[in-house]
């Protein structure tokens, strides 16, 4: 297992990236939250299978329809305590 926060810059607030970002995570079976941050960015914890939070990754790149990512930092991460995949704040 392996875990990583991601901190996801752009039109991502009002979009919603959160619910859709739910969606993708569960489906692909990962742990993890994601929330808002009061900068305008999007915050998220993705743990899981290597192979499935690299593909959240990807996909976070390019996120849903109405949002507009202009730059995605990652960085390893300790995983999260509960299981399961939901929205914070």
């Amino acid at each position: 297992m392996i875990a990583k926060r991601l901190e996801i810059s752009g039109r991502v607030q009002g979009v919603g990236y959160r619910d859709w970002m739910v969606y993708k995570a569960q489906q692909l079976g990962v742990s993890g939250w994601v929330r808002n941050r009061a900068d305008g960015s999007v915050e998220a914890l993705v743990a899981g299978d290597a192979a499935a939070v690299e593909e959240v990754c990807r996909l976070c790149r390019r996120g849903p329809r109405l949002a507009e990512i202009s730059s995605i930092i990652e960085e390893m991460a300790e995983p999260p305590a509960e299981p399961g995949f939901y929205r914070t704040g």
